[in-house]
This record gives structure tokens, sequence and C-alpha cells, in this order.
């Protein structure tokens, strides 16, 4: 597996060489905790999610990445926002340097079993005062911080 790493308006970030579409989404219980797992390639705490595949709908990708990497199934609840910033950038030890566009919805489990996947370490839910306690890039930070504030409209970056 490729190594990743995240830059954010770091002028010595690489030039990128590709441009992803993914979904994210912020998966929650019933008492609210959401769901996040540790990634194997940089070993910090993320989302559910990933690229789009050609035959994907944005919300189809967000439940298919949620299933492949938790065991859940989950139904889309709403849009937390889309996430465009150029200035964040993220390299993998293969070469590939991604720009990625982010749509990142709410989500809730529909069924299915908690299964951790080759792509991460482990998978926990985390009450929202947790969040700031884990090693986690701040472009999820701010997807989460996104869904608890409850927006009327999606956050459009």
């Amino acid at each position: 597996m490729a190594r990743r790493t995240e830059y954010y308006d770091d002028p010595h970030a690489p030039k990128p060489n590709s441009l992803v579409v993914a979904a994210s989404a912020v998966v929650t219980d019933e008492a609210g905790r959401i769901l996040v797992q540790r990634r194997r390639d940089n070993d910090l705490w993320a989302m559910p999610g990933g690229g789009m595949e050609m035959e994907d709908s944005l919300p189809g990708t967000a439940v298919r990445e949620v299933k492949e990497e938790t065991g859940f199934d989950i139904e889309i609840t709403g849009l937390v926002g889309t996430y465009t910033d150029p200035k964040h950038v993220i390299a993998y030890s293969d070469g590939e340097v991604r720009r990625q566009f982010n749509v990142c919805f709410s989500a809730r489990i529909t069924g299915g079993e908690l299964a951790i996947s080759d792509e991460s370490t482990e998978l926990r839910f985390i009450a929202p005062e947790e969040i700031e306690e884990l090693p986690m890039h701040h472009t999820q930070r701010l997807r989460i911080g996104h869904y608890l504030e409850q927006r009327g409209q999606p956050y459009l970056g």
C-alpha cells in the first residue's frame, strides 16, 4: 500500500499531477457518535471515503466506500459540503500527487457489521468532544465541525 502525506498551504508541497473526485461521510450512531477509522497509509484518523469510479454517483461512492472500509450499510441523510481547496494536496509514495474534490455527506447506519478493511488499522465511534484528542488532518476536522454546526446550508469550498 502506498504511503500518503497530506499538505495544506505548504509552499514545499509537490505539485499535483492528478485530480480525483471523492466522497466521504459523517456516519453517526443512535447516540450521535461519529464513525472514524485510523488509516493504514498515514496513521491518522479520518471519516470513511474514497474516489468515485466511472459507474458511481457521488452519494453511491460514499455508500460503497463506507461499506468497503467499515462493513456498515448506510443511508445518505444530507450534504455537509463540498471541499475543493487547491491548497490541500495529497502525495502518495507511488508518485501520485492528488488534488482532491471531496463531497462530504451525512449518513446513518441501516445494516451491516463493523469490520476493519485493509485500508485501516482501527475503527471506532467517537463522541464529538473527543475529536480534538485524535491525530487527524485538519481537513477532516473541518468537515466534522461543519456537520456538528448543523448548518442551514452546505459548506461550499
